[in-house]
Formats: structure tokens, C-alpha cells, sequence
């Protein structure tokens, strides 16, 4: 299918061949009829793609904070290729559009094949023939919209949130600051809510337009036109509420909602201005600042909009959905009428020309619709049920490998860590041929296709395991399917390769190896990297054999999350620790050349945060691992003491490691050039083992016993007690 892309490093726009989407539970698929254009937002966003690297940077200083961060952790060089990674992908646009329901996923009742439905999402309302939409972020078009003008249930949705934080009243003076598509919109909602509108906007064009929409006057706000309106219609004492639908780095709108505010007025931002507030003006009338958040309730929190999970309306009136659904209400009732605001329509095939033209100003224009040519016509009248074609599944074993043939890997999963940690390292590797790309979203599939040179992108995954030609299987996705993913390969007949953690649960960890046992393969790794480090391995090498037991211990200064990132999400992805703690229990088991047998965990208030988790080994060795994510951002991430034998080895965040025996003291010979936690050198060995046939790089045995003792931590916080993994298992 087709989609409009960019690169945000070069600026290239592109309508790009990308997989279909997957139908998944709690979501539709749809089959656009049209799409909006957002002529603020996503024109803000091209014209940002094609400024200089600098350039960037000056526009968004929040994300050249986090850079310096990520330096700060990481080093230069892991942290340029993460960048340059983000940078160097097409990114998707559009988020409003209306189209039909094509496919229905398991737990959806409210709509069928065939029927209408407006969408919204910056995620899941994209400019493209196909889109998967979750629940929340779609509302069914009444009978008697046309599809043309139910595309701009989004945008309608964003203005009646602004309207909704304004809390106007019936004979109310508003004025609306900016009259493009959202202040447009404003207006009338405004307008048929008994509140009388004044507009402020330099283009004589939309002025005149917002008047024949419903505004009792409008001007430049630069005159003393708007000024006049305003003190005529309320008799000198100021507008209610302002609504700052305006874009661009001029202070100028904040500057006039104060001055033509009334006392304790109320200003709402909707766009994305300058807000500069002149503290005295707002401080002397009281003025109340709102913002307005997209859409409404619901919008960024993932429970609602990803997992369907809905507000109460008892609690919560109006949610997304339901302003999309009201909306779309308005506009068949004739209460909003969109028609005037189409400045222009262009067929899909047209869409990187349009987006020239807007962007070089060929092209002025309120609101711009892309017309899909197969469903804008039929759109919500078809007979029959559309369907999409599903390849079929080829079953076969995979056969021996001849001597000298490559490796042939599918990805399951393309995002950050495998495109920054995992596929630079393989991708042109003698022996190895990048096969297949599997992701549940069509454009990253696409994209690491493009990146990374794999023969074919799709959203099949059964097709990939059907494939006898795949040799081994990479799981690189959420920590909730690991287990599922890996044993659906297994039993497939593929080598598998899974991110940590193999398994959340005992349960999960059970179905993996039934399905070793069902299968017969085992040809299981799972990527537990540090072992391979090669600052590591040659400090071990350097310690030597020990006679008598160890004492290690391991601090993690893992640091705070962003507010909303999905490992915060704990009811579906696990703990922390749950996610991440595998890679600390096997790096010390290696270290101590055994699996441990018993864990216990203590942590402050039963939060896991500071967690500390003491690991039993056989010979009487103890490992302590402090977990914590309270510390100083500057302060490295991983320090590691062992001390056996009167020896010492120390390991500084993979930038050092030093071995004290005695007198002596070595220390590592250079510093790298960047923090080389052995991600090339696991892959290395997984690689040789799949083309050999050899053993694994890490005996399954030592997998099973490190997920246990990462698993065991939460029983023994629950218990308050020691847990003895013959006990956990």
C-alpha cells in the first residue's frame, strides 16, 4: 500500500510502498476514503524536517537536552548513531481522515465490515490507504455525512476541546486569536453555542471567511479594527475568553489577549504560539491561562487510546471519542459547516506535490483533503464486504544448510534498540542475509527495510515462520510477547535470538520450554550482552581462577524514564527490573562461573525503588545487585566491584576495567571510543552457532536459571523472605 513520508534529517517527502497493516485486537482496520491535511501542525513539522542540523536543534531544545543526556550515559558515539537513527527515518504524517472499516479485530462490536468511521491519531490516522485504529480513536460517521466532510472529525475535535476549556456561556464575547482551519472551527462552535465572536487575523481572506461563518467582526490585529469590535460589543469591558489559535514566534497574541481581556477573563491556548506572558498585564486582571490538550481526556494516556479502556462518563463527560462523535454530530446537523473551509482537493498519488506547493506558498489554503481514488466515491454504500488478500502460510522444515550459504535472519520488531544496538552490526555482515522485517506498523517496517537492506518488510508474521528459507528469528519487540513470539519460532523450527527478557512470568517461562520440549529445538538465545564485552571478558581472563568464594556487587544507577515511555507500563510490561534485571543476575553468575540458587530482595516501601537483590551461589560466592533510580544523572550507570582470593576487579561503566592482586594493579590498556557492551561480539557468536550448528553462545540451561532468579525477585518481596530458586522454579 501507499504512504506519506518524510525524512526528518533531509527533509524528503515520499509516498513510499509500505505492508499492510495488521488487524490487531481492540482495533479496525481502515481503508481511507479521504484524509485532512493539517496546514499548521503538519506544515510546522516539513518546514522543521528542512532546516539545518542547527536549525533543529534551536526548535527543539527539550530533545538536545535529552542528547546531552544520552552523551552523558552512553558516550558520543552510541549516542550519534541513536540520533542519526531517529533522524534517518521516513516519519509518518496526517492524523484525521474518514474511511471504511475493512477488517475488525477481536473485542470490537461497535462497527462491522463496511461501515463508515472517522479517525483520529497521530499514529493511526496517517495519510495512507490503510490504517489500523484502536477503539478510542474512532467514531461511527452518522448516516447523510459524506465522507469528504467527516475527514475533519480530528481537527473538529481539537477546537471543540479549546471551546469546551473556555467554559463559554450563552450571550458571552469571545475573540479568536489566528484564523486558520482550527480558528475557523472555533468560531462556529463558538457561534452555535449563542456566543457572539470576534476574530483576529492578518489575512483579510480568512477574516472575511470566519464572517460568513458565524464572527460579528474581524481585523488585523495590528488595527484598531479588532480593538473597536471588541469594546463595542462589550460595552468597554472585554471579551470573556481569548482563544490563541495561532502558530509562529511573534508574542503579539498573548500581548492582545491581555489587553482585550476582561477582568478575570479567561485565555486559552489551542495552537502552539509564543507565550511570553506580560506578567503585569495578566498578574492586574487575574487572567485565567488554560490549555487546551489535542483532542480531550484520554489523548497520550495508553491505556485509553492503545488498550480501549474507557473514562466513565460520569466522571469524565467528554473524552476523544466522545468529542469526535459530537463533532461529527454538529456537522451533520448542519450546526458546522467544513465545505467552506476546503481550499483544496488533490488525489492521493498527488500528495508530495500538494505538500510542495503549501510549503512554498504556491498553494493558500484554509483546509486541504486527500481524495483516495478506490473509496471516496462508494465510501460507506459498498454490498459486499471488502477484504484484504493474506499470503498464505508455507509449513516445511527448514533443510540443512549448505557449506557457504548465509545465514538468512527475520526481525521481529525494528524499533530504537534494534536499529541502534543490533542490526548495524549485522546488516552487511559477511554470512549473513537480512531476510525478513516483521512489525506491527507498516512504516517501521519500511523503514529498517530501507536502513538495513532486508529482502522484504511485512506485517505477516506467520508468513515468516511458514518460511523454510529463515534460519533464525530475532525478537525485538515489547516485553509482554517475548515468551509468546519465542515459542511460537520454536515451534516453527527457528533458531531464535529474543531481547531480555525471555519471559515476565513462571507461567510464560513454562511455555517456553514446553515448547523446547514439544519441538526438540532448542537452539535458544536470549540478549544477555555483558558477558560478551570485551573490557569484561579480558578483566575475568586477568583475575583468573578462583579457590575460595566471591563477594561482587553491582550498582545500577538506572536513572528516571520519561513520563509516559511503556516500561512505566508494569500491568502489561513487568517491573523495571522484571525487564532489565537479567542482564545484571547473568553477568555476575558469569563472573562467578555459576547459577545461582537462592534471591532475596528487599525494597524501600515495597516500591522496588531502591531495590536490592542478594543472588546465593553454590560455593558460598554472594552477588548483590542495587537497582536503583533516584541517583545523579552524571553518575555513570553501571559500576561493578568482585573481590575473591585477595583480588579486585572493578569494572567503570564499560569505559574501564581495572584487576588489583597485591601490589599490582592493572588496568584496562585504552579507553574505547565508545561503550562496547558486547552486542557485536553475541552476535558474532549467535551467527557461528546457527551456520555451524555448534552449541549456543550461552547454554540454555544458565537462560532458564537467570529469568528464574530475575523472577524470584518479586516472590520474595512478596514474602519478605529468602527464595531458593529449586523452590521457584
Amino acid at each position: 500500500m501507499k504512504q506519506v513520508v518524510q525524512n526528518y534529517k533531509s527533509g524528503e517527502l515520499a509516498l513510499l510502498d509500505v505492508p499492510v497493516p495488521g488487524c490487531k485486537p481492540g482495533g479496525v482496520l481502515v481503508r481511507t476514503a479521504y484524509s485532512l491535511i493539517s496546514t499548521g501542525t503538519e506544515l510546522m513539522k516539513v518546514s522543521e524536517a528542512g532546516m539545518s542540523m542547527l536549525g533543529k536543534a534551536r526548535s527543539r531544545p527539550d530533545q538536545v537536552a535529552k542528547v546531552v543526556q544520552s552523551v552523558a550515559v552512553n558516550g558520543v558515539p552510541a549516542t550519534y548513531r541513536k540520533v542519526m537513527g531517529k533522524l534517518d527515518s521516513y516519519t509518518p504524517l496526517g492524523y484525521s481522515l474518514c474511511g471504511v472499516v475493512e477488517q475488525v479485530g477481536a473485542g470490537i462490536d461497535d462497527v462491522k465490515v463496511g461501515d463508515l468511521v472517522a479517525c483520529a491519531g497521530n499514529e493511526h490516522a496517517l495519510h495512507a490507504e490503510l490504517n489500523w485504529v484502536p477503539k478510542n480513536l474512532y467514531a461511527p460517521v452518522p448516516d447523510g455525512l459524506a465522507p469528504r466532510d467527516a475527514a475533519f472529525g480530528t481537527v473538529g475535535s481539537i477546537a471543540l476541546q479549546g471551546v469546551r476549556q473556555g467554559e463559554s456561556r450563552l450571550g458571552e464575547v469571545a475573540l479568536v486569536v489566528g484564523l486558520g482551519l482550527i480558528g475557523q472551527l472555533v468560531v462556529q462552535l463558538l457561534a452555535a453555542s449563542g456566543v457572539r465572536v470576534v476574530g483576529a487575523d492578518p489575512d483579510p481572506v480568512r477574516c472575511e471567511l470566519a464572517e460568513r461563518l458565524g464572527a460579528a467582526a474581524c481585523g488585523d490585529p495590528a488595527s484598531a479594527d479588532v480593538e473597536s469590535a471588541v469594546a463595542e460589543l462589550t460595552d468597554g469591558h472585554g471579551v470573556d475568553q481569548v482563544y490563541l489559535a495561532a502558530g509562529g514566534g511573534s508574542n503579539q497574541p498573548v500581548e492582545l489577549a491581555a489587553r482585550l481581556c476582561r477582568d478575570r477573563g479567561r485565555v486559552v491556548d489551542i495552537g502552539k504560539c509564543r507565550l511570553d506572558l506580560p506578567w503585569n498585564a495578566y498578574y492586574e486582571k487575574e487572567l485565567d491561562v488554560r490549555f487546551s490538550r489535542s483532542y480531550g481526556p484520554g489523548r497520550y494516556d495508553p491505556e485509553y487510546e492503545l488498550e480501549g479502556r474507557d473514562y466513565p462518563i460520569g466522571y469524565v463527560r467528554w473524552t476523544e471519542r466522545r468529542n469526535l462523535a459530537c463533532f461529527l454530530d454538529l456537522v451533520a446537523r448542519g450546526r458546522v459547516d467544513v465545505a467552506p473551509l476546503i481550499s483544496h482537493t488533490a488525489a492521493f498519488e498527488d500528495a508530495v506535490e500538494t505538500y510542495r506547493r503549501l510549503k512554498d506558498g504556491d498553494l493558500k489554503a484554509v483546509a486541504v483533503l486527500f481524495r483516495y481514488a478506490e473509496q471516496a466515491d462508494g465510501a460507506g454504500a459498498a454490498a459486499e464486504a471488502p477484504s484484504v488478500t493474506v499470503p498464505a502460510v508455507r509449513v516445511g522444515r527448514s533443510p540443512a544448510r549448505a557449506a557457504g550459504t548465509p545465514v538468512r535472519l527475520a526481525f521481529v520488531g525494528a524499533g530504537n534498540y534494534a536499529s541502534s544496538m543490533l542490526l548495524p552490526h549485522l546488516a552487511g555482515r559477511d554470512g549473513v542475509e537480512l531476510s525478513t522485517v516483521v512489525t506491527t506498523t507498516a512504516l517501521s517496517a519500511a523503514n529498517a527495510q530501507r536502513k538495513f537492506g532486508f529482502a522484504e518488510a511485512t506485517t505477516d508474521l506467520d508468513a515468516v515462520l511458514g518460511d523454510a528459507s529463515v534460519d533464525a528469528v530475532f525478537v525485538v519487540t515489547r516485553h509482554s510477547s517475548h515468551a509468546e513470539l519465542t515459542r511460537k519460532a520454536l515451534l516453527a523450527g527457528k533458531a531464535v535470538f529474543v531481547e531480555k527478557p525471555l519471559a515476565l512470568t513462571e507461567e510464560e517461562l513454562a511455555g517456553v520450554l514446553a515448547a523446547v520440549e514439544e519441538s526438540g529445538n532448542d537452539r535458544l538465545q536470549v540478549g544477555f550482552n555483558r558477558r560478551f564485552a570485551p573490557l569484561l571478558r579480558q578483566a575475568r581472563k586477568r583475575l583468573g581462577d578462583r579457590t575460595g568464594p566471591a563477594s561482587l556487587r553491582y550498582l545500577v544507577n538506572a536513572g528516571r524514564l520519561d513520563q509516559g515511555s511503556w516500561y512505566l507500563r508494569q500491568d502489561t510490561e513487568g517491573s523495571r527490573f522484571a525487564g532489565e534485571g537479567g542482564h545484571f543476575v547473568d553477568t555476575a553468575s558469569w563472573l562467578l562461573g555459576a547459577d545461582p540458587v537462592s534471591v532475596y530482595a528487599v525494597a524501600a516501601s515495597g516500591n522496588e525503588d531502591p531495590l536490592q537483590v542478594v543472588l546465593g551461589y553454590p560455593d558460598g560466592s554472594t552477588a548483590t545487585v542495587s537497582y536503583v533510580t533516584t541517583g545523579a544523572s552524571g553518575f555513570p550507570k553501571e559500576t561493578l566491584d568482585l573481590v575473591a582470593d585477595g583480588k579486585v576487579l572493578q569494572l567503570d561503566d564499560f569505559v574501564r576495567t581495572s584487576v588489583y592482586d597485591g601490589r599490582k594493579r592493572w588496568v584496562s590498556s585504552r579507553l574505547p571510543k565508545a561503550r562496547d557492551k558486547g552486542q557485536s561480539a553475541e552476535l558474532a557468536a549467535f551467527v557461528k552457532a546457527v551456520r555451524t550448528g555448534g552449541p549456543m553462545p550461552v547454554p540454555l540451561e544458565s537462560l532458564v536459571a537467570t529469568t528464574a532468579a530475575t523472577l524470584a525477585v518479586r516472590s520474595s518481596l512478596a514474602a519478605g523472605a529468602p527464595v531458593t530458586l529449586a523452590e521457584a522454579r
